[in-house]
């Protein structure tokens, strides 16, 4: 299994590997792994047609939404989101 921590030191073969098979299992995915998570009390990461741009939604285990972005000093929150 090629992992993503490797991808600095990947050869070019190996990253579009990578991501063709990263592509394939993103096409098959059912959202079971994400429910399992949510299920555990983890958040999880998604987008949507409706995410702005330059944003990330984080969903919580009761619901809550925030937008959300990243920089090297780490996550920031943008807004917080109706319940769902």
């Amino acid at each position: 299994m090629i992992r993503i921590e490797n991808i600095e030191t990947m050869t070019p073969q190996q990253e579009r590997d990578f991501w063709t098979l990263f592509s394939s299992d993103i096409a098959r995915d059912d959202g079971a792994v994400a429910r399992r998570h949510l299920d555990a009390g983890n958040p999880v990461y998604c987008k949507t047609e409706n995410t702005p741009k330059g944003t990330i939604e984080k969903r919580f285990p009761d619901g809550r939404r925030q937008l959300v972005t990243w920089d090297s000093k780490g996550e920031h929150v943008v807004s917080e989101l109706a319940l769902s």
